[in-house]
């Protein structure tokens, strides 16, 4: 509510509500009783009417069993090339029944009930069953019942239930309807099954002709390459090229260190002389020794024998025969161990080139003590380098052996991606068209099954009787009609009431809950435009000079004011209801366009300058201005070029003088984008401007409800006043523009059109 204080004069402006809560209701009721008791009157009459002309009616119904026998739906292949779907899928039963419920209200069945009802009722039709389109009918399916098995429906309970003027008729329509629903049902079953055998059968070849030709391709495949999997084997080979490069890897190490002593061994053994080296050669022979002990032998037994004998005794002879027999098989296998060329120097070694027939007794032991010249040390060592030798060389034959084993074991695998790409394709070809065999032939035999069973059972339930009767629809008609009438009839006084146009000063005061700031009657613009300045006017750069306007041209305001007192005590209203700081810049707006805000501005300018105050009077309505055409003022220049101008060194070249003490900003040429210049920065800067160099500065705005661009210039102001021309603008729209304000800086209303005093 506003508080209105008369000492400070300050206002209070609360959020207004709507019409209703703001205003008496017994009183809007009051006033519009005649047109409450008018929609009280005719409803009731409709509805008495209505009561008068209703029918009896009467309702029969009957209960259906729709069952399946199997329990179980059956997962099966919907066949199409290369893909496999359900033909049967877990709630294929509850989508039968929703379509079992749809067709037992089609046009078609209904049609055959029609039929056999002719002879009865001739004029009986498909719509007094069904009813028309769109509408509900008499004839109405309800599910009651459903029993749930493993996710599929297997039994529902269908109402049948017939509405009609006749009790008889109804009944007999059921009845009718009951045989056609069990005759459609068994032949459609029997039709679909029949086909969906078909279809089965037909599919079933020719899966068994792909599948053949499947298998056929992959034991060509297995054939050609001897191969059973070429993933398996792939997967063998590679764990044995794994391992092999393991083996090839430590055969290499090896050799390398085996390499690495061998020829340190080398190194060393080159170091021994020649004869210990055919020492050695000769010490690793074993028929060398051998002879070597018998020549031994044979010198004891010759030097036993000259002790006694000399040496023409023959079995000395013998002796000495022997031992040469000896030396010659000892020089051969010398020659054969060592060579040729070391026979005699390794004779002379061993004999001292003492003639055979020389005393030997002080030769006895020598050959065997040469053959032991070698030291046991490098003997050991001769022994370690033959044996690293052969170790080279072993490890380099299985060192050759693994890396062609690598080899061809790699160039082996080089064909398998191409192999087991055929594989992968041939053998899921082969699985896939053996599971969709198999599904078919259990389609096959649940199909068998469900013809020799029945997919559905029909079962009545609860047989149609008579229609019984139902409650007649007059008493509560009648009750609707008295309840409803008057309802409607305050309802209708309510929206009539909030859309119906403000008619008194009053009225506008109560509904906005602002300050009446005073009421002003209807100004004629015509005359005004026409007497009220006599002062051509021109756009001179260097501005107006005020003392270029004498007094015989200055306005004569109050002559063609009759309200001049009126507006200057609008005026004074709104410089006593301003707080602490003046309103420097006041915004006239109203909620839609045409209800005189523009003339009101000027008529307040003219106010402010009889109390002594310098005004600009701007007209911010750049997409329909007005201000310009009451003052015949030129509209070529203005505000929206003001706008564009980057300083205010210009501002005095925009403006236009009407009078010594009031200056006018007209619109200007209409541009592009009105809200992007007024809600720009410049457009703040520009009323500040005006603010320091004028005493007040009124705005002309546009309508609140009209466009955004009152609401962005009414941020920008010190204080709004709305205006509200009587008998033309509704409470619905005062409040909506009064709402949108009520957050800023609003000083009050004016009641614009009335011959009333404030």
């Amino acid at each position: 509510m506003a508080d209105i204080s008369l000492e400070h004069r300050q206002i209070v402006i609360a959020s207004p509500q709507s019409k209703v809560k703001s205003r008496k209701l017994s009183t809007i009721l009051l006033r519009r009783r005649l047109r409450i008791l008018g929609i009280s009157s005719v409803v009731m009459s409709v509805a008495s009417l209505l009561a008068l002309t209703a029918k009896p009616t009467y309702q029969s119904t009957i209960q259906i069993l729709v069952s399946s026998k199997l329990n179980e739906g059956v997962q099966s292949s919907h066949t199409q090339e290369g893909t496999e779907s359900n033909l049967t899928d877990p709630y294929v039963d509850v989508i039968d029944y929703m379509t079992q419920q749809k067709l037992m209200l089609s046009s078609k069945l209904i049609q055959k009930a029609v039929d056999l009802l002719h002879s009865e009722y001739p004029y009986l039709t498909v719509e007094h069953i069904k009813g028309k389109k769109g509408q509900q009918g008499p004839l109405v399916i309800t599910p009651l019942e459903q029993q749930i098995a493993e996710n599929k429906a297997i039994n529902q309970v269908f109402e049948i239930s017939f509405i009609d003027n006749d009790a008889v008729r109804a009944q007999k329509v059921l009845q009718s309807l009951q045989k056609v629903y069990q005759e459609h049902n068994i032949e459609q079953r029997k039709q679909s099954f029949s086909r969906g055998l078909t279809f089965i059968n037909k599919r079933l070849s020719e899966v068994k002709d792909k599948m053949i030709q499947a298998e056929k391709n992959l034991e060509q495949f297995r054939k050609r390459h001897h191969l059973l999997d070429p993933q398996l084997q792939g997967k063998i080979l590679l764990e044995s090229l794994a391992d092999i490069t393991k083996q090839l890897r430590i055969t290499r190490a090896h050799l390398k260190d085996l390499q690495a002593r061998y020829d340190n061994l080398k190194q060393e053994l080159s170091s021994l002389s020649k004869n210990e080296l055919i020492s050695f050669r000769l010490s690793q022979s074993t028929r060398y020794q051998t002879l070597l002990d018998e020549i031994q032998k044979t010198d004891l037994a010759l030097a036993q024998e000259r002790l006694r004998y000399t040496d023409d005794y023959p079995e000395v002879q013998k002796l000495i025969q022997q031992r040469r027999s000896q030396v010659a098989l000892l020089q051969q296998e010398i020659g054969q161990a060592v060579g040729d060329k070391a026979v005699q120097a390794i004779s002379d070694t061993l004999f001292k080139q003492k003639p055979l027939d020389t005393k030997i007794s002080s030769g006895i032991g020598e050959p065997q003590q040469t053959t032991r010249q070698v030291a046991e040390g490098d003997l050991k060592l001769v022994e370690e380098f033959i044996q690293v030798q052969t170790a080279v060389l072993g490890l380099r034959a299985n060192e050759k052996s693994l890396a062609n084993s690598e080899a061809q074991i790699r160039a082996e695998l080089t064909k398998y991606p191409s192999l087991i790409a055929e594989y992968n394709y041939l053998l899921p070809e082969v699985e896939t068209n053996r599971k969709i065999l198999e599904q078919l032939m259990i389609v096959q035999q649940s199909l068998g099954l469900k013809m020799a069973q029945g997919g559905f059972n029909f079962q009545v339930l609860e047989e149609p009787q008579v229609g019984t009767y139902l409650n007649n629809s007059k008493l509560f008609l009648l009750l609707g009609g008295m309840l409803l009438g008057p309802m409607l009839g305050v309802a209708g006084a309510l929206i009539s009431e909030s859309n119906e146009v403000i008619s008194s000063p009053e009225e506008l005061q109560s509904l906005t809950n602002l300050y009446l700031l005073g009421t002003v009657p209807k100004l004629s613009q015509f005359s005004t435009k026409k007497r009220l300045f006599h002062l051509p006017l021109q756009r001179i750069k260097a501005g107006f000079s005020s003392q270029a306007i004498s007094d015989e041209k200055q306005l004569s305001v109050y002559g063609l004011l009759p309200s001049h007192e009126r507006l200057d005590m609008v005026y004074q209203n709104i410089r006593i209801s301003k707080s602490c700081v003046p309103y420097k810049s006041v915004m006239l707006t109203s909620a839609i366009s045409g209800e005189g805000k523009s003339t009101l501005a000027l008529g307040l300018a003219v106010s402010a300058t009889r109390m002594h105050q310098r005004v600009l009077l701007i007209d911010a309505n750049l997409r329909q201005p007005n201000l310009h055409k009451i003052l015949g003022l030129t509209n070529d220049w203005g505000l929206s070029l003001l706008l564009v101008e980057e300083t205010n060194s210009s501002v005095k070249e925009y403006i236009q003088p009407i009078h010594p003490s009031i200056d006018v900003l007209t619109a200007g040429p209409t541009p592009e984008d009105t809200v992007k210049l007024l809600s720009s920065a410049r457009m703040k800067e520009l009323l500040e401007f005006f603010e320091q160099t004028y005493d007040v500065v009124l705005i002309d705005t546009s309508s609140i409800l009209g466009t955004v661009d009152a609401r962005i210039v009414a941020s920008l102001c010190n204080g709004i006043v709305m205006v509200g021309r009587i008998d033309q603008v509704t409470c619905k729209e005062v409040i909506q523009a009064t709402e949108i304000l009520s957050n800023l800086n609003l000083i009050g209303i004016i009641a614009n059109g009335t011959e009333r005093s404030s």
